[in-house]
Formats: structure tokens, C-alpha cells, sequence
């Protein structure tokens, strides 16, 4: 009984633990997919797809100036006026002789008057809506490439947070040796001061330097778990997802490249579109001096009884030509407006360029700090753990102090660190110097997701 009381806790353990293994692969993304998904769930980029969208239905909104417009109209009119009572009767074609008696002309009886109205406009010439359609459609471009900027913007953002979850899980590992360590370093303390070749204060220290790696390791654990948890937020999860371990290896071209891309960035682009659309209203305001032309038709029915009778039926078509000649200087006004807004965007636009060379700069510069720092990072960590070494070995043969091999291994602590934050800064500087350049989503392969 006993034995098969044993089996049964052991295949419930291992379900669990297969379980849990699961989950976590489940919470196991790669960096790819991480930003593919936060471009699929990111609420701040699916905003601004709704505002793309907007801008789309706004080019309808402004074509429809230009196409004919269609209406129907009932309308009901009781009146003793006797022009209204005349008109009304010649429209319902019930008039007679005895309607032309001077009584009836002067003091007609109450009339009433269904009207049923079919009616259609066509424009032919409206510069105005012209322009504006034009507008439309560059506005629509320009959100476009706006939207393609927030993506890139969304992608370091991921990327960022993804390499932070993934560095922490690292200082986790680093805290976890450091642990280690000081425990080796204290147990051979307390054997020294067991056989009599080491003193007591020693022991102690060494129990210190442990406790104090452990308390490292707790905030190292902390850290790298609120890492995960803002990396899930980025995918709007609502746990926690762990980074794998693939390496993250961007490309690095020469300056040249990235101040060449830079020139194409979407959000430049955008500008320039906004830039031309300044253009563009002073043609609209331009336009307002300009005739209107449009032709225009109805269908009528009249009937004194019902509505949408027929009695009387009726038709007229009209062309129709309008010029304003005096709008209280609105014009002129939107003239002058037009030209401030140009000067406006073309100075938002050289001052755009030249802030993006310049961080394009700044971003390789950074590059480079990152990538030799990390050289010497590493070269610093070789030296540190044979120095660790080298004095553990001195210590063990009473050659050297405790407090040698603590600061030996606060050295070595600190290089392991370094060389994973080393690291992390190298990928990070080239994800954000990609973002500079406007080729990222290029570099990582997404340009067309």
C-alpha cells in the first residue's frame, strides 16, 4: 500500500512539473515574435491605425463635393396667402375659371399643398473641392508614414525591454555565482578556523560578504521579473513572458548608410507631405476667387390630399454658375494664413533633418563607446577571475588575508556584470541607431509586417 501510495505521488509530481514546463515554454517568446505581436495587440499602435483609417474615410468626405448628390423631399403647406393658395392649386393642376373670381383671388379658403420634391445636383467646376481632395490624399499619406514611424518607434521599444528582461535574467545568473562563491569563500573560512590557521572575525566576514550576495540576488531575482512583466505589458499580456536565449545580433554598417536612410525616414517623409499640403492651401485659398459651375434637376409631385400624391407633376433643370465677388476679406485672410503655415512646416522640416543627422551621429558614436566597452569589459573579466583565483589559492595557503580574496571577488562580481550590461548596451545602441537611420524593422527582417 504503502509503494502505491509513492507511485501516486510521484506521477502527480511530475504531471506538475511537466505542466509547469509547459507553461513556461508557452511565456517563451523570441524577439521577432514579440514585436510582431505588439504590433498586432500594442494599444498606443492600434489607435493610431484607427487614426489612419480616419484619414482614409477623410478623402471620401472629400471627394463627395464633386459627385452628384440625390435627394427626396415631402413637404406639407397650409396656408389662406393668396399667393401661396394660387401657386399651390396651379402645382396640384386643379385649377379652374372660377379660381380667377377677384373673392377667390383676395380671400382664397384655406389650402393645402402635399409636395413631393426629386432632386439632383452634379458639380462641374469646383476648384475648391479639387484642391481639398488633393489635400486628402496627402494627408493620408502623410498619416500612413506616420503610422510606419510609430511601428519603428514600437519595435525599439520592444526591443529594449526584451534585451532589460533578458539582461536581468543574466545578473540573476551573475548573483547566483556571486552567491556561490561566498559560500565557497565562507566554508573555507570556518575549515581554516576549525584547524586552527584562520581567525574568528574572519568567519564572520565571510558569513557578511554571503548574506550580502544573497540580499544582491533577491533584487536581481526582483528585477529581472518585473523586466518580464513590463515585456508582457509591451504585448498587452496580462503575466509575465520570458525572453529566450537566441542571441541578438544587428547588423552595423558604416555612418554613411544610416545618414543616407535617415534622409527616407517616415517621419521626414510625413513632414515633407505636410510640408507640401502648406503648399497646397494656399491653392485653396487661391480657388475661393474662382466661379463655381453645377447643373441641377427636379421632379414634383403636388396634391392637395395625400402625401407622395400625384395630382400635379412637374420637372425643371437648371445650370447654375456662382462668383463670389466680396466675403469680407476671409480670402485674403486664408491667403496670408496659407503662407505662414508654409514657412511654418518647411522650418519644422529643415530643423527635423538636422536634429535626425544629428542623432544618427550621436547613435553611431554610442555604437561604438558600447562595442569597445564591452571589449574591455571582457578583457577585464579574464583578469578578474584568474586574479580570484590567484589570491583564493594564496588564502587557502595562509599566503594572503580574507579581506584579499573578498575584494578579489567584488572585482570579479563586478566584471561579470559589466560584461552583461557590456553586451546589452551594444545591441540596445544598435537597435536604437537603426531606429535613428529609419531601418530597424530592415535590420530585424520586418520591413513587411
Amino acid at each position: 500500500m504503502k509503494a502505491v501510495v509513492l507511485l501516486f505521488m510521484s506521477v502527480i509530481l511530475l504531471h506538475s512539473v511537466f505542466a509547469a514546463n509547459a507553461a513556461g515554454s508557452e511565456n517563451t517568446v523570441s524577439l521577432r515574435e514579440a514585436i510582431l505581436e505588439s504590433f498586432s495587440s500594442n494599444h498606443a499602435l492600434k489607435a493610431q491605425a484607427s487614426g489612419l483609417e480616419a484619414s482614409r474615410a477623410d478623402i471620401g468626405i472629400a471627394r463627395s463635393p464633386l459627385l452628384p448628390s440625390v435627394a427626396i423631399e415631402e413637404k406639407y403647406l397650409r396656408t389662406t396667402n393668396p399667393t401661396y393658395a394660387f401657386m399651390a392649386k396651379l402645382n396640384q393642376q386643379r385649377f379652374s375659371a372660377r379660381d380667377f373670381a377677384i373673392d377667390t383671388l383676395n380671400d382664397p379658403a384655406d389650402t393645402g399643398d402635399f409636395q413631393t420634391l426629386f432632386s439632383i445636383e452634379q458639380p462641374l467646376f469646383v476648384k475648391q473641392a479639387n484642391v481639398g481632395l488633393d489635400m486628402a490624399k496627402t494627408q493620408q499619406e502623410a498619416a500612413t508614414r506616420q503610422y510606419l514611424r510609430k511601428k519603428e518607434e514600437i519595435a525599439l521599444e520592444v526591443v529594449r525591454v526584451f534585451l532589460m528582461a533578458r539582461t536581468s535574467g543574466e545578473y540573476v545568473t551573475v548573483a547566483e555565482k556571486g552567491v556561490e562563491d561566498a559560500r565557497e569563500h565562507a566554508r573555507i573560512s570556518e575549515l581554516r578556523f576549525a584547524n586552527g590557521l584562520g581567525l574568528y572575525s574572519d568567519t564572520l566576514r565571510a558569513r557578511t560578504v554571503v548574506t550580502a550576495a544573497e540580499q544582491k540576488l533577491v533584487s536581481a531575482r526582483k528585477n529581472r521579473d518585473v523586466a518580464r512583466k513590463g515585456l508582457g505589458l509591451l504585448m498587452s499580456r496580462d503575466d509575465a513572458v520570458e525572453p529566450d536565449r537566441e542571441a541578438v545580433d544587428l547588423v552595423l554598417l558604416d555612418i554613411d548608410y544610416y545618414e543616407k536612410a535617415s534622409l527616407r525616414r517616415e517621419d521626414v517623409k510625413a513632414l515633407e507631405l505636410q510640408h507640401e499640403n502648406a503648399q497646397n492651401s494656399l491653392q485653396l485659398a487661391e480657388a475661393a476667387y474662382l466661379p463655381t459651375v453645377g447643373l441641377g434637376g427636379s421632379y414634383e409631385f403636388n396634391d392637395h390630399d395625400a402625401p407622395f400624391g400625384s395630382e400635379g407633376e412637374s420637372w425643371q433643370v437648371a445650370a447654375v454658375a456662382r462668383w463670389s465677388l466680396f466675403d469680407g476679406g476671409k480670402r485674403e485672410y486664408e491667403k496670408v494664413k496659407a503662407r505662414h503655415r508654409i514657412a511654418e512646416t518647411r522650418e519644422y522640416l529643415h530643423g527635423l533633418q538636422k536634429a535626425v543627422s544629428f542623432k544618427v551621429y550621436e547613435a553611431y558614436q554610442a555604437v561604438e563607446e558600447a562595442r569597445k566597452n564591452l571589449e574591455l569589459a571582457q578583457a577585464a573579466l579574464l583578469t578578474a577571475e584568474e586574479g580570484q583565483r590567484l589570491v583564493r589559492v594564496r588564502y587557502e595557503n595562509s599566503l594572503s588575508p580574507l579581506i584579499d580574496l573578498l575584494d578579489a571577488q567584488v572585482a570579479l562580481d563586478h566584471a561579470r556584470a559589466a560584461v552583461v550590461a557590456r553586451g546589452n548596451d551594444l545591441e540596445l545602441g544598435k537597435a536604437a541607431l537603426g531606429c535613428e537611420g529609419g531601418t530597424l524593422l530592415q535590420d530585424l527582417g520586418l520591413a513587411d509586417q
